[in-house]
């Protein structure tokens, strides 16, 4: 599944849909805020055909990250590429203790859109739905046997939860807890939990991982939909690297 870049990067890099295809330099929030180099280049090109997937690693433990499953929540995608750059040299540095897959950019239509939807859909709230973008993720996740995964988002002030937070379930994967907990004790974000997944989000991604006993969560920062300021995609990338550092992949300090 995994392609290794021809060119001088070490990047493996795959594709999961191939229905959601995109051109993400026609959003200029995202284009004009990710290094212009040929690892970027290599996203983008594979994003025009469908969502790419990246991976780092070969041991345990195993974890993904997720953003752009709203293609108008612009920070995490930015953060994304910017973690991918990072994780590429220390890949190269023998650094990484474990193996990350990145989705950066879930459903390129939606983020070359500037649209939360795709095709009129909320893609977290069809995961269940067989043949979706979001269940194709969650087949994949369970195929890759991974111990969790963080998706990531952004939200505007007068949506939910409109604050900086990680959303995390007790039960049935109470580590889901747990990782929420080190990752708000450690950005200072809002820890926002429910005690039972599915109850409060129907079809969303990180519930339904929780479902299935993958521990996940979902970390939001605050900014205007459609909008990608700096300070916004640094917090969220900030999320990332504590969410990564929560498990021993990476060093929070070697980042």
């Amino acid at each position: 599944m995994f392609n290794r870049s021809k060119s001088n990067d070490s990047l493996k890099i795959g594709r999961i849909s191939n229905d959601s295809g995109g051109y993400i330099a026609a959003n200029s929030q995202i284009f004009e805020n990710i290094p212009n180099t040929s690892i970027s280049r290599k996203i983008l090109k594979e994003s025009i055909k469908g969502t790419p997937i990246i991976k780092f690693g070969s041991s345990s433990p195993k974890v993904m990250i997720i953003a752009g499953i709203h293609g108008n929540e612009l920070p995490p995608q930015i953060a994304a590429i910017k973690l991918i750059h990072k994780l590429e040299k220390l890949e190269k540095e023998d650094k990484i203790s474990g193996t990350i897959y990145i989705i950066p950019f879930s459903s390129p239509k939606s983020t070359m859109d500037n649209s939360r939807w795709f095709n009129g859909v909320d893609l977290n709230r069809i995961t269940s739905v067989k043949g979706s973008i979001t269940n194709e993720i969650l087949s994949k996740i369970k195929e890759f046997n991974l111990n969790s995964i963080g998706d990531f988002h952004s939200t505007s002030i007068n949506s939910m939860p409109g604050k900086e937070g990680i959303f995390c379930t007790m039960k049935p994967s109470p580590e889901s807890f747990q990782i929420a907990k080190y990752i708000s004790d450690s950005t200072k974000s809002e820890l926002l939990f429910y005690k039972n997944a599915g109850n409060a989000y129907k079809g969303a991604l990180e519930d339904e991982c929780n479902i299935a006993l993958i521990p996940a969560v979902t970390c939001e920062v605050l900014s205007p939909n459609g909008i990608a300021k700096k300070e916004a995609w640094e917090r969220s990338l900030d999320q990332m690297e504590y969410y990564l550092s929560y498990f021993g992949i990476i060093s929070k300090d070697s980042i």
